[in-house]
């Protein structure tokens, strides 16, 4: 079987929240980017792609989406409907708020529309983990290989996080405070937002 079983209970419901949660999640992705105050760990890559290679921080987010699915079930992490949307949905949401947000000149306002976008990409996380129709393909090469080396999930999630940033750096992609405000503010933002959404709405 190549897809994780899809719950039985409350479909719907788990699709219109994992529907919104990605939506929502690109669109702090495009805030914080906007910011120009440092972007989130793997949007540092996506943006030294970017200025490297060409095309666009949400066709990157799809690439580099489409190869961790891949390489997540070369390890024998199965997906879930909800990692392949994630995939395609979060990228073309990032370009189109791209697209019609315009450039913030006000320190103050940058800094408002990071802390907005930090804040929304929490309620964002907890709402498509808490649909329980799979992990995103981040997550999901995460929980692989910590699975097939027997490390533990914060020692791989540092591990992968920290290379990828230093890759993108080197690329020419964003590290600035956003970047250190974000991995400082999104575990205990998780930590609130995933149980009280999978409590709402995530159980059958």
């Amino acid at each position: 079987m190549l897809l994780r079983p899809i719950p039985s209970g409350r479909l719907p419901t788990r699709l219109a929240q994992l529907i919104g949660g990605l939506v929502i999640f690109g669109v702090s992705i495009a805030l914080i980017v906007r910011a120009e105050l440092g972007v989130m760990p793997w949007t540092v890559l996506e943006q030294g792609l970017k200025r490297t290679v060409g095309l666009s921080i949400g066709v990157w987010s799809i690439v580099i989406g489409i190869l961790l699915l891949a390489a997540s079930r070369f390890l024998g992490q199965r997906p879930g409907i909800g990692t392949l949307l994630n995939v395609v949905l979060v990228g073309v949401v990032i370009d189109a708020t791209l697209a019609v947000m315009p450039a913030l000149e006000s320190l103050s306002l940058r800094i408002a529309v990071l802390i907005l976008g930090i804040l929304l990409n929490g309620v964002a996380t907890g709402a498509y983990i808490g649909a329980g129709l799979g992990p995103g393909p981040r997550d999901g090469l995460t929980t692989a290989i910590a699975a097939r080396t027997g490390r533990s999930l914060r020692l791989i999630r540092t591990m992968v996080e920290v290379s990828v940033v230093a890759l993108g750096v080197l690329l020419g992609g964003q590290l600035g405070v956003g970047t250190i405000v974000f991995a400082l503010a999104i575990g205990p933002l998780m930590h609130l937002f995933v149980p009280l959404l999978e409590l709402r709405f995530g159980t059958g």
